[in-house]
């Protein structure tokens, strides 16, 4: 908590100076399976923490035009605080955008969380990328300090593959030995 803490004042004071924010969460309804903050909870509490902001949530169940009309008022400016799942991934471009907070890192693949982090700094101002984790595994320590060594996101998708494995074409495995070989990505 104090770490959210700490960044949610980052956003705050970046809002202040007119910019805009990403919050990014993984997924989009309560799992009883995983512990895992929602998009919809997290998105009630920045409501409520940041009430002179005008949040939105953004997520892969609405329509395309939903989604659409949305980003259209973020670039606007008519929306300070988009959170979102990894719908915001790639093909976005919003220059006022310095802030991108993504909780629960530690779920995504560095080459996911690489994409989410070129969303911010496309504007003329710094810009951060705020990792919140709440596993202190030395594994997923370890994948997280990679992102802060890296900007190279062939280097990153390549330790990626090492730490978690290629994934399954039909499910969700990540680990375990892969059942196809690859050659290095660079």
């Amino acid at each position: 908590e104090k770490h959210q803490n700490k960044a949610y004042a980052i956003m705050e004071s970046e809002l202040k100076l007119g910019r805009q924010a990403f919050v990014v969460c993984p997924l989009i309804d309560e799992s009883e399976v995983m512990d895992l903050k929602a998009a919809v909870t997290v998105f009630e509490s920045i409501q409520k923490r940041f009430p002179e902001f005008n949040t939105c949530l953004i997520h892969g169940k609405l329509k395309k035009e939903e989604r659409q009309e949305i980003m259209s008022r973020f670039l606007s400016k008519k929306i300070q605080i988009l959170v979102s799942t990894t719908v915001i991934e790639v093909g976005i471009d919003i220059p006022n955008a310095t802030v991108m907070i993504i909780e629960h890192a530690e779920r995504f693949g560095l080459a996911q969380l690489h994409q989410l982090r070129g969303r911010v700094g496309r504007g003329e101002h710094a810009s951060y990328c705020l990792l919140l984790a709440d596993s202190a595994s030395p594994d997923a320590r370890e994948r997280l300090q990679s992102m802060e060594a890296t900007q190279d996101g062939f280097a990153l998708a390549e330790l990626d593959l090492r730490s978690r494995g290629p994934g399954d074409m039909f499910g969700t495995r990540q680990s375990g030995l892969p059942d196809l070989r690859m050659a290095s990505l660079s």
